[in-house]
């Protein structure tokens, strides 16, 4: 990293401060390439040997302190007939332990002025970026299916990323002052909430799987993490480096355990104060009613922070560049076998570009390599991440095979012999709200709908009726075009793309959220996300002693 010459002023939201600090100078993450040959190749794979040849044991950790308490068993999604980790799911008296060890924590660690806490935070990014950087892809291509490239966007960059710009943004909080007038000293102190964080993460994204706690943590909360059970070993691993950059013992409680637990033993407690969530719609609504049955008995109004699923589209102009869409396209639907948040899944295109991109399309995605990720680093895709998503994405497939309305034009084949395999399918459909263009499938599937060119400025109505308003993008070169388009659908997408596809969000450049049925919008990679974890004080300080009570319009 680079250093700023900026002028940075830190302090602890209790106050007290005897220098102004720089902070080294925040910039996102380069890619590593690993082409044949390189360096960074060779060190993944030596990594993926060594993971493969060791037998995982991951336990919960709370206090610091190793508890195994009921076993569980991951399984390798593109080869499920092996075990890649024995893991532990917490017990009721492991996560009641939890609660009561992050409130214990809380006033030392809310009391530890704000550079130690970013220092921590910068040194783990480090040591994500150099010495575990090759482990943490390994995991993630094992455990979750990724390819090389993939894990190396999400689990390394995306990762590293966070914990760096994390600290800007709460730097740039802190830095949020109110003036103060002749005789008084105004002062804002931004603290964290009061009571424990509960951070629920998913599997797609090993990054969201650190950031959720990390970024309550930041602000001086402490956490209890419940992390998805397929990405439990990548979770792991990142909790390990931030205790080695030296975060202290019941900062963040790391707890898998069956749902029903976290139901009927934390969500409950008065003392929770707020709840970062990444995963499906329906979980994020059930967690929002549990929080309402309980309303009342909380010590304060709970924070709901949700980040849900999309279906999200690819709206095409007769104008647009069709190579551009075609490899758009591809790419934002069938990398990580349409399981980002952010996957295409939909798309609409006039009748007049339609046989030539549909020639392509069938084309380009007829190529893509689909096999074991972590034995051969040049495949495109690998499995999907378990047997339940499996059987729903082929439901679907299956659906969409005796509909009369739908036409599959490429894939379609779904293989669970060696790993849970699905072809990279697409399927047109001539009901622009037919089944598979309308529900959120979550997998390597997308839909077209084909309209006339001259019904074009129907089609965003069409696309805005969705529940959803996660990602989607404009392919067109006729600006006034995008202009309009852009308005019509303000409020289709929290991620609006123009020409690009509909995924691949860079921390710091494009912060991501959606709103609707796909999240509260509180835009992860910004200051605003790390805003919804404080709970600011303000401060009036008098310098002028008082000796009068009454005002000059009494006399």
């Amino acid at each position: 990293m680079k250093t700023s010459a900026t002028r940075v002023a830190l302090r602890s939201f209790h106050g007290g401060r005897c220098s102004n600090y720089q902070i080294p100078e925040i910039v996102n993450e380069d890619f590593l390439h690993y082409a044949p040959g390189s360096k960074e190749r060779a060190d993944v794979q030596a990594s993926i040997k060594k993971m493969t040849s060791e037998e995982w044991n991951i336990p919960c950790v709370v206090n610091g302190e190793e508890i195994r308490d009921i076993e569980m068993e991951r399984e390798i999604p593109h080869d499920n007939q092996k075990t890649f980790c024995k893991y532990h799911y917490a017990s009721k008296d492991t996560l009641q332990k939890a609660v009561n060890t992050s409130l214990a924590a809380q006033k030392d660690w809310a009391r530890m002025p704000f550079q130690h806490r970013a220092a921590i935070w910068l040194k783990a990014a480090d040591l994500m970026a150099t010495k575990y950087r090759a482990d943490i892809l390994a995991s993630c291509m094992i455990g979750q299916s990724k390819t090389v490239w993939q894990a190396e966007i999400d689990a390394a960059v995306e990762s590293i990323d966070f914990l760096r710009f994390d600290v800007k943004f709460a730097q740039e909080i802190y830095d949020i002052q109110p003036i103060s007038v002749e005789g008084t000293w105004n002062f804002m102190d931004h603290r964290p909430l009061e009571g424990f964080c509960l951070s629920i993460t998913p599997f797609n994204f090993t990054a969201i799987g650190i950031h959720l706690p990390t970024a309550a943590a930041l602000m001086g909360n402490t956490v209890v993490w419940k992390c998805s059970d397929a990405a439990v070993h990548s979770n792991y691993l990142c909790l390990k480096i931030m205790e080695e950059a030296g975060l202290p013992p019941g900062v963040i409680n790391f707890c898998p355990a069956d749902p029903s637990l976290y139901n009927d033993w934390v969500i409950p407690r008065k003392e929770l104060a707020g709840v970062g969530f990444t995963g499906s719609t329906a979980t994020f609504g059930h967690i929002w009613q549990e929080v309402g049955k309980h309303i009342h008995s909380y010590n304060g109004w709970p924070r709901l922070v949700g980040e849900c699923g999309g279906k999200n589209f690819h709206l095409v102009h007769e104008s647009a560049d069709m190579e551009t869409v075609m490899a758009g396209t591809v790419r934002g639907t069938f990398e990580y076998q349409g399981q980002k948040c952010s996957a295409t899944s939909r798309m609409y295109v006039p009748e007049s570009m339609w046989p030539e991109l549909k020639d392509r399309l069938v084309e380009e995605t007829s190529k893509l390599k689909m096999g074991n990720v972590h034995e051969d680093l040049s495949t495109f895709m690998g499995a999907v991440i378990d047997e339940k998503a499996f059987r729903k994405i082929k439901s679907y497939i299956d659906w969409a095979k005796n509909d009369s309305e739908s036409e599959i034009i490429v894939g379609g084949k779904c293989d669970d012999s060696q790993g849970w395999f699905v072809e990279p399918t697409i399927i047109q459909t001539s009901n622009p709200h037919s089944k598979t263009i309308t529900e959120e499938i979550f997998g390597p599937v997308l839909t077209v709908f084909v309209y006339p060119n001259k019904d074009f400025k129907s089609m965003p109505a069409l696309v805005d009726s969705s529940p959803y308003a996660l990602t989607g993008s404009i392919f067109a070169k006729d600006r006034a075009v995008i202009d309009w388009v852009s308005e019509e659908l303000i409020h289709s997408a929290g991620n609006f793309y123009v020409n690009d596809k509909s995924t691949g969000s860079i921390v710091g450049q494009q912060p991501f959220g959606g709103s609707r049925s796909s999240g509260t919008n509180d835009k992860a990679g910004s200051a605003a996300f790390m805003q919804r974890w404080c709970s600011p004080r303000s401060t009036k300080e008098n310098f002028y002693p008082l000796r009068d009570i009454s005002y000059p319009s009494m006399a």
